[in-house]
């Protein structure tokens, strides 16, 4: 083989291995993070699923033992099962004989919640028609009676709801072994058979994959979930993955052959004349030199060999360690980078790729704060480096701009290097003998220096001021830091300011889209997830919700009159007002137009109506000022009332509750409210009340203790409506002023049906909260 095809060879084997190697590093990295990331969903899903069967077992067990504790169980029994708490109940007697079964009770086949099946002979199979709970049924003596099953239908609709809960395909197979035969599921067509058929062969918790590219679990039955389950996720991984690797490696040899090809041609020439020079290199004769006999190509490469071997000897150890120390670090940062939005993670990586590339004992990132002080974000070998007096291990680097070293690059913009002395006084910094110090900015038209801010402001100079500082101390070899580490530390002081750049434009990106731009309250995307999320929570823990539905009266009128500039200003302050008004854990929301919706979670119709009053008294009793107009804004609002679960069992419905009860407050003549009615097909219970309760004088239903009837001499009983106002509706209130003028009662008329109006007062902001949402506006 020639020379010329011997560097062919050679360049394809070292340009080609890495390739395949890369390639094949990404495939199986990618399977092997798109299972693990499956099986996590998985692992959630199955604790899910446990967690919501045992929750309806405990509630038919609650069931069970209620009928069993009545003397009438069947009267009980009838009760429990039209309040909704059971599909059905069994009573039988000791022999087993029925007595009781609620009319249109599901078939046999109850899966009883111990593992047992009611209704069917042991190790019978066939599909699950429901989930029961059985107690034994006793006399007053103690004396066995027989047994109540309170059972609840498992169906489709039960199978769609445990897959919404977790977020997967759930299946359920009939009680016997046979994963062949599917009871109900949420599976797709397509797919259905390719799960069942993988569902067969899993063992215990293991998670295997179909052909079509999903992962399957099987769950239960078990002591603690007794439906025999099949939980399914399809993979992440992107389409045609394998035939964009292979292309990747066919199209990088085409490119590697067509390089190899024309180096060996090139390169061969001068070889020879070089052959002997070269040898003696080789051999360790770093003083060979080429005669250069002409200005052309083989000469110019003469003299750069010449040049090569004059400087070899001097660098070739340390940059051989230092090139690839250094290209391992920027292949971790450039990784970092590109998968996270982690600040202090890609931080870390910085520091320590630049301690890594420079020598240095340890280092710290700063960035700018408000009020002008850089505060270390992650700090690397700073232990023992304290003052005496401050080395109580709980010290954080923070400097103000200005001060010290890293004080003084910060605000200069200028890097800094050197020395320092042991007599030096301490600026709250670190210990040390030598160090470096680089400033970072924003790059050039990045997205933070026009969001303003600190990273954004411009000093005297007209620079851009400083996001923060990378400091290193204490070069190994007790050596001064150089010109190469200043210049290296720029180049990843250059990553840092990117990184930052790009998290805080991210931040913002995210913030803006959750947010309306003019009131600077939430929008209505993040209403249909808010009242999701808050009506789960409700009805997960039995509380109530207040749904506020609030429109501005006339406010086309407002529009018409002073323009649409006018109109932009009433609706942010009256945005500004709401957020006074409500407290921390509410929710602010601005529908759209003129229309908003506020969401007061652990608060009743009461309480509910005690802010209504508020938001109507603090729009109505003081004018909108409105720029380059004489007078100012007189506008009212009109508020609708529901309450979760009083006026609906979903977010919709208790949404839609709020805005029938807004139209009956304008249709009622506007800047008032109304709470919506109780709708009757909603389940109920029974709440035992004390027989000295006395309704509220308001009456609107009201959470908490019944209030303590008083009577003053001479008159008759009242009811004192602190006394029983719930938790909510006290953190509502207001302490009403003093005097009975006719203000406060043209005011009580004016506010809605039957309540009185809350005096004046500071309340707490909702929404999008000062000061991470003022920044938007």
């Amino acid at each position: 083989m020639t020379l010329r095809g011997r560097l062919t060879a050679a360049f394809l084997v070292v340009v080609l291995g890495p390739v395949l190697l890369g390639a094949l590093f990404v495939a199986s990295t990618l399977a092997a993070v798109d299972r693990s990331r499956s099986t996590e969903r998985l692992a959630v899903a199955a604790s899910t699923v446990r967690t919501s069967v045992d929750a309806l077992c405990q509630q038919l067990r609650a069931t069970a033992d209620a009928v069993a504790l009545t003397a009438d169980p069947a009267v009980a029994a009838a009760q429990l099962v039209g309040r909704g708490l059971a599909a059905a109940v069994l009573i039988t007697d000791v022999a087993g004989q029925v007595t009781y079964l609620s009319p249109g009770a599901p078939s046999t086949q109850w899966q009883n919640c111990a593992g047992a099946t009611e209704g069917s002979n042991p190790g019978s199979t066939g599909p699950v028609r429901a989930l029961a709970a059985q107690v034994d049924l006793h006399d007053r003596a103690g004396t066995r009676l027989g047994t109540v099953t309170a059972a609840q239908l498992v169906d489709p609709a039960f199978v769609a709801r445990l897959a919404a809960v977790t977020g997967v395909a759930v299946t359920l197979l009939d009680s016997g072994a046979s994963a062949a035969r599917v009871t109900h599921t949420t599976e797709s067509r397509d797919v259905r058979d390719a799960v069942l058929a993988a569902a067969v062969g899993v063992r215990g918790e293991q998670v295997t994959e179909t052909n079509e590219g999903r992962y399957v679990r099987r769950l239960g039955p078990s002591d603690a979930q007794p439906l025999p389950l099949v939980l399914s996720v399809p993979s992440e991984r992107p389409p045609g993955l394998h035939a964009t690797l292979l292309g990747v490696v066919v199209l990088a040899g085409l490119l590697a052959v067509l390089a190899a090809w024309r180096l060996a041609r090139v390169t061969t020439r001068p070889l020879a004349e070089l052959a002997g020079a070269v040898d003696r290199v080789a051999q360790g004769d770093l003083t060979a030199r080429v005669p250069v006999r002409s200005r052309d190509e083989l000469g110019r490469l003469a003299a750069a060999f010449n040049r090569m071997t004059r400087e070899t000897g001097s660098y070739v150890a340390a940059l051989t360690s230092n090139r690839d120390q250094l290209r391992g670090h920027l292949a971790v940062l450039g990784d970092t980078l590109a998968s996270t939005h982690d600040l202090q993670r890609i931080l870390r990586v910085i520091l320590r790729s630049a301690i890594g590339a420079t020598g240095a004992r340890a280092g710290a990132v700063l960035l700018v704060e408000t009020g002008g002080v850089l505060v270390a974000q992650c700090t690397e070998g700073l232990d023992g480096r304290w003052p005496a007096e401050e080395a109580d291990g709980s010290q954080t680097l923070r400097v103000p701009v200005g001060v010290g070293v890293v004080g003084e690059v910060a605000a200069t913009g200028e890097p800094q290097r050197g020395r320092t002395e042991p007599t030096e006084a301490q600026t709250g910094e670190p210990r040390c003998r030598t160090y470096v110090a680089v400033p970072f900015a924003a790059p050039a038209g990045g997205a933070t220096a026009t969001l303003g801010g600190p990273s954004g402001s411009v000093d005297e100079a007209g620079a851009a001021a400083a996001l923060g500082v990378l400091a290193l101390y204490d070069r190994l070899g007790a050596d001064e830091f150089d010109d190469d580490d200043l210049a290296t530390l720029r180049t990843f002081a250059g990553h840092a300011a990117v990184a930052v750049d790009n998290v805080r434009v991210h931040e913002e990106a995210q913030r803006l889209s959750l947010t309306d731009p003019l009131t600077g309250l939430w929008n209505y995307r993040y209403l249909r997830e808010s009242i999701r999320r808050e009506v789960e929570r409700a009805s997960r823990f039995g509380r109530m919700l207040s749904v506020l539905a609030l429109d501005l009266d006339r406010f086309k009128d407002v529009n018409d009159t002073y323009g649409h500039a006018a109109g932009d200003t009433v609706l942010a302050e009256f945005a500004r007002r709401v957020r006074g008004e409500i407290r921390e854990v509410d929710l602010a929301f601005r529908q759209g137009g003129e229309e908003f919706v506020l969401l007061l979670p652990e608060t009743d119709a009461r309480g509910a109506a005690i802010v209504a009053e508020r938001l109507g008294a603090a729009v109505r009793d003081t004018p909108i000022a409105v720029e380059a107009y004489a007078g100012p804004v007189l506008v009212t609002v009109s508020v609708g009332i529901a309450v979760f679960p009083d006026n609906g069992s979903t977010g919709r419905e208790v949404l839609e509750a709020a805005d029938d009860a807004l139209y009956a407050a304008k249709a009622a003549g506007r800047d008032t409210y109304r709470v919506a009615e109780v709708r009757s097909d909603l389940p109920t219970r029974e709440i035992p009340v004390l027989a000295c309760a006395v309704s509220p004088p308001d009456g609107l239903p009201r959470a908490g203790q019944p209030a303590q009837a008083s009577r003053e001499p001479g008159g008759p009983a009242r009811s004192d409506p602190a006394v029983g106002v719930p938790e909510s509706s006290a953190a509502h209130a207001r302490p009403e002023p003093a005097g009975d003028g006719p203000d406060s009662a043209t005011g009580a008329a004016r506010a809605g049906p039957d309540a009185a109006r809350p005096g004046p007062g500071g309340g707490a902001s909702s929404g999008p909260h000062p000061p991470r949402q003022s920044r938007g506006r």
